[in-house]
């Protein structure tokens, strides 16, 4: 077979070009199962890349007779859809190979390409249709190997904002996607590659060059914010009307927004443009969440990792990940019982490990410890996290398969701060497995920490020499210089505090000072040895005070400071700074 593929690509540049090649490198292509697709393309990458290099070539040609011979149609369907077949079931074959294949495109034929889409004034001109869809696997590859570099994704991330997203065509067609009622005709080609696909390539290229957010995010929010908003507003309440073009533009506009979440930082500046109230924020997240409410877009049995409904739900639970994640979960209110209802119904039926991680982690940050008790899939929590990153170290090709890394890194950091799932973990006896992996994935110490709360765990960790060497060697660091100017001095209080807090615990400080209180408090979120320093500070006040909350649960420095405090006897004041908290763990 690899020999008959060999001389039909080779075939390719004869002239004139014989439909009989095309159709059989078709059926060659087609016969290609999940299975057999990996030993293929090892056996003939010379041949493939060829081929990928020869469909470039014809879409940058100026003359595109290619588009009326049907042969040649389908071998560029067939060739794409084999593509999206090496994204996400060749587990065997590495990113880099993956990657030579898919972006084997030079500079000068992607300007030849965005040239004539400006001048196409066919809306439903099918050169779009086929571009969109090389371009679309461009941004599926991208999606699932983060970090794979290619100035081909840069290129083409810059050139769409610029060109497309700013422009006033793309205006045009937002403003058309606001209308409630939508007629299938508006769903071009055009209006698809301006709508999808370029919302896509951008993310790709944030997703590579993170550090270029800033220089386009004031872009990224006065190009679409108001449409976008009122977009998700409008088509939230008929979900079961959507079309499959609706449900891939809305899927591509949350990710655009779930990738400027994640790079804004802590304090959120873009986004407090985007939700300028607490308001807004939550009318937004209801929206999203009447959309994942509706069964159907994920409990469909054909649902691929790939098709638009997943992207949709996948892109749905990012943005509730992270919003659970950066924000008290006070104004969530109302909303919390059918977050978690919905979380419960998807884990319930996906086979997708990336959705599945993302409900696994909106659970563990909205319930407590008696709830997440509670849950009837509370047994599987743990296992399934434990599962799922042993599946990944151990098998580092084939993490194609399950959820970003980071994602499910993220995901068990917070599921380590449950005590009934640090001891779920101390009886797996698989700490040794987070050891291995905390060189190279430092929040993996961050969750050790965590899970080192735990008695049976503090037994495991210190049975382990190498490590515990390792923690001493990190440890000796030099002294903080906060703690330096302090270090002579006794304080009748010290606040015990979540830096995601400091507003309200600044006005306590205040107020304490004026009383006439001596007081120690981190405004600055301590460097160097933060342990040391916190240490001492406990050591010289008489009395802590204990500011509870929700995030102050989930913080390991916060855990920590009041675990000390106890032990060494100091008065403890517990104080209420979240309303409706029940302190749990």
């Amino acid at each position: 077979m690899e020999s008959i593929f060999h001389q039909l690509v080779a075939a390719l540049h004869e002239s004139p070009l014989s439909t009989d090649v095309l159709d059989q490198i078709v059926v060659l292509l087609q016969q290609q199962t999940d299975q057999s697709a990996s030993s293929f393309v090892t056996s003939t990458h010379p041949s493939l890349l060829i081929l990928e290099r020869w469909a470039w070539e014809l879409f940058s040609q100026e003359s595109h007779g290619w588009i009326d011979e049907p042969s040649c149609q389908q071998l560029f369907r067939t060739l794409a859809i084999f593509n999206e077949k090496i994204i996400f079931n060749c587990g065997e074959i590495g990113m880099e190979k993956k990657g030579s294949l898919l972006f084997s495109v030079t500079t000068e034929q992607l300007n030849s390409i965005f040239m004539h889409i400006e001048r196409s004034a066919d809306d439903n001109d099918p050169f779009i249709a086929f571009i969109s869809i090389w371009f679309d696997n461009h941004s599926k590859f991208v999606c699932n190997n983060l970090e794979y570099i290619s100035p081909v994704i840069s290129y083409v991330g810059r050139y769409v904002l610029n060109k497309y997203i700013k422009s006033k065509e793309h205006k045009i067609f937002l403003t058309q996607l606001r209308q409630p009622h939508l007629s299938h005709t508006i769903f071009t080609a055009k209006f698809l590659f301006y709508i999808a696909t370029c919302p896509a390539c951008f993310n790709s290229y944030l997703a590579q060059e993170p550090e270029n957010f800033y220089d386009s995010a004031d872009d990224i929010v006065q190009c679409f914010y108001e449409d976008y908003l009122e977009i998700i507003r409008v088509h939230s309440y008929t979900v079961a009307s959507w079309s499959k073009e609706l449900v891939s533009c809305i899927a591509r506009y949350i990710g655009v927004i779930v990738g400027c979440f994640w790079l804004d930082g802590e304090n959120q500046p873009h986004m407090k443009v985007l939700f300028p109230t607490e308001a807004a924020a939550h009318d937004h997240f209801e929206n999203l969440l009447r959309i994942l409410s509706y069964e159907p877009l994920y409990k469909q049995k054909k649902i691929t990792r790939s098709s638009h409904e997943a992207i949709l739900v996948h892109s749905i639970l990012l943005y509730f990940l992270l919003i659970v994640q950066m924000r008290n979960m006070d104004w969530l209110g109302d909303l919390n019982t059918t977050l978690k209802n919905t979380m419960v119904s998807i884990i319930d039926v996906t086979i997708n490990d990336e959705i599945a991680t993302c409900c696994y982690a909106v659970l563990c940050e909205i319930l407590t410890d008696d709830e997440l008790k509670d849950l009837k899939i509370s047994d599987n929590i743990c296992n399934y996290f434990l599962q799922m990153v042993e599946d990944f170290w151990n098998k580092p090709k084939k993490n194609y398969e399950h959820a970003p890394i980071m994602v499910l890194l993220k995901g068990f950091q917070t599921l380590s701060k449950n005590d009934s799932m640090q001891q779920k973990t101390a009886v797996s006896h698989r700490i040794y497995l987070l050891i291995e992996m905390c060189d190279k994935y430092p929040i993996v110490y961050d969750i050790i920490w965590a899970l080192s709360f735990n008695h049976d765990i503090q037994q495991q960790l210190r049975s382990n020499s190498p490590f515990i060497c390792k923690l001493t060697q990190l440890s000796r660091q030099p002294e903080n210089e906060q703690m330096n100017k302090h270090n002579t001095k006794e304080f009748d209080i010290m606040i015990s505090y979540s830096h995601k807090e400091k507003v309200l615990c600044k006005q306590i400080y205040d107020e304490l000072i004026k009383a006439g209180y001596r007081v120690w408090i981190d405004f600055d979120q301590m460097h160097g040895n933060v342990m040391d320093a916190m240490a001492q500070a406990i050591e010289q006040s008489n009395t802590v005070i204990m500011c509870m909350s929700e995030q102050y649960r989930k913080s390991n420095y916060c855990r920590a400071e009041a675990q000390y405090a106890f032990q060494r006897e100091r008065k403890i004041v517990p104080i209420l700074l979240q309303k409706q908290y029940k302190p749990d763990g």
